[in-house]
């Protein structure tokens, strides 16, 4: 039915609010609470392969880094051994190969024994073994091109932002060192985990697009996509981990941050979401007003679908490009029962 209201200078307009009624992804489940981590294949957990003291160059946190940019600079005796062993063995080598040639021109000519001759084969097969040994020492610990000092620097393999560092000046480092040097992760994409009940991981699938909402950032919503979902459920907590895509151009969400985690339908499956304020039960039905024009309201039952904290999905009863009252639906109520009161006593 029609109210008629009491015009556009009345005070109790200011109490009621109404929004154009949209269709949008509707919400598959109750929100649940996910964690921002890092994007863990754009990320690098650094250690350094040669034991060593710190002598400089130590990237800051929160430095920008590139792709091959130098972290810090490392005096390792170990290294200025694995390269003395490895010029030992290239000069080994070549020696080896002198004398294998010299001894077979010399067993082809028949002065020296096969004998003589095997033997320098073996040395120039063992000296080859050994050269390769030392070159591969020398890669494992990083060293591409060698070097008249003991100094290794330690360098980017990725682009990104230093997020950790656990190194200072003068310190000892070695590769099993408990914790990384540095932790590089490029923070434009982070992913966000969570944990969704096995009754309800049947609705979501990889490209399901969700809602993510920090405490930071009151009201403000941020689009992710689902990923990747876990092939396992947890035995104690009947959980399934899922884990989404979370683009961060704008560097406002950061690792280790809680979100709430929104799961919506797909692009074309649109529903009508109400505010739970625009709604009022009555009569054991849910209810709300449509704005008619004109200062006049529509009472309009409705069909809820999920309910949730502070909205609900409309299953029936409203139309896009209808007006809802979303504030002071339960103004509008009382005014309308005592205008009805005040007809009733007149008559």
């Amino acid at each position: 039915m029609a109210i008629p209201r009491n015009g556009g200078d009345s005070p109790k307009r200011a109490y009621i609010k109404d929004k154009i009624i949209e269709s949008v992804q509707r919400p598959l489940m109750e929100p649940v609470t996910g964690k921002i981590v890092y994007d863990e294949s754009n990320t690098a957990r650094i250690s350094s392969p040669v034991s060593g003291r710190v002598t400089g160059a130590i990237a800051a946190l929160g430095d920008q880094i590139h792709n091959g940019d130098t972290l810090v600079e490392i005096d390792s005796p170990e290294l200025g051994q694995a390269q003395s062993a490895y010029r030992d063995a290239v000069a080994d080598l070549k020696l080896a190969k002198l004398n294998y040639q010299r001894t077979k021109e010399l067993f082809d000519n028949d002065i020296a024994p096969r004998k003589e001759w095997e033997l320098m084969e073996d040395k120039l097969i063992h000296a080859r073994s050994e050269a390769e040994r030392a070159r591969l020492k020398l890669a494992n610990l990083g060293a591409n091109n060698l070097r008249l000092d003991n100094r290794f620097v330690l360098h980017s393999p990725i682009s990104g932002i230093v997020t950790e560092r656990n190194i200072n000046p003068g310190m000892e480092v070695r590769p099993d060192l408990p914790t990384p040097l540095f932790v590089i992760s490029d923070l434009d994409q982070l992913w966000a985990q969570m944990d969704i009940f096995e009754k309800d991981i049947g609705l979501i699938h990889v490209g399901t697009t969700v809602l993510l909402e920090v405490p930071a950032y009151p009201g403000k919503e941020f689009k992710a996509t689902v990923g990747y979902i876990s092939k396992v459920v947890d035995e104690t907590t009947r959980t399934v981990k899922v884990r989404c895509i979370v683009p961060n151009l704008e560097r406002k969400l950061l690792p280790a941050m809680f979100a709430r985690v929104t799961v919506l339908s797909n692009i074309d499956d649109l529903s009508i979401i109400v505010p739970l304020d625009a709604l009022f039960v009555e009569d054991e039905s849910d209810w709300v007003y449509v704005n008619a024009g004109d200062y006049h309201y529509q009472l309009r039952r409705v069909k809820v679908g999920l309910r949730l904290k502070d909205r609900a999905v409309i299953l029936s009863g409203l139309e896009p490009g209808e007006r809802l009252v979303v504030n002071g639906a339960l103004m509008l109520r009382a005014e309308q029962k005592t205008e009805r009161q005040a007809k009733e006593g007149r008559q």
